[in-house]
């Protein structure tokens, strides 16, 4: 798999909902085992949307961005795509895309499990541990290059 091509681009939420949503499902919902009103917390129409696609156009990951507070979230891939560059591509994409807004910086809440993957893109802890869905978190923080 690791050979096989896939895509990133923006997605509209308001024609590509059930696309992100599949993604999202999958992973928070039936592997994390988040409550879906926090999934869907009613905000989606509110932010930018990625997907990742593989050849089929069939979705394998998803994320999205606050473009007025430079939010990052719901960053999911399904898993046999994890450690496949799928999450790499769709981070570096969100950075991209902030780069060319009116951010300073990038902020997201991290699994503590994937802590050491947004190290990778220079995000730092910026706050103590929480729970969010039962889940340990760490408040973490990129400075953009435009700021």
């Amino acid at each position: 798999m690791s050979d096989t091509p896939f895509t990133v681009r923006p997605a509209p939420w308001d024609t590509e909902a059930n696309l992100i949503r599949a993604v999202r499902q999958s992973v928070f919902i039936e592997e994390q085992n988040v409550p879906p009103e926090l999934d869907f917390d009613g905000s989606d129409p509110d932010h930018l949307h990625f997907l990742a696609l593989d050849p089929n156009q069939t979705p394998i990951g998803t994320a999205r961005l606050n473009a007025e507070t430079g939010r990052v979230g719901r960053m999911a891939v399904l898993k046999p795509w994890r450690h496949h560059g799928v999450g790499r591509t769709l981070m570096q994409t969100i950075i991209d895309h902030a780069q060319s807004l009116p951010l300073t910086q990038l902020n997201l809440h991290a699994q503590n499990t994937a802590i050491p993957f947004y190290q990778k893109f220079h995000f730092t802890i910026t706050g103590p541990e929480f729970t969010e869905a039962n889940i340990p978190h760490h408040q973490m923080s990129l400075p953009l290059a435009n700021s």
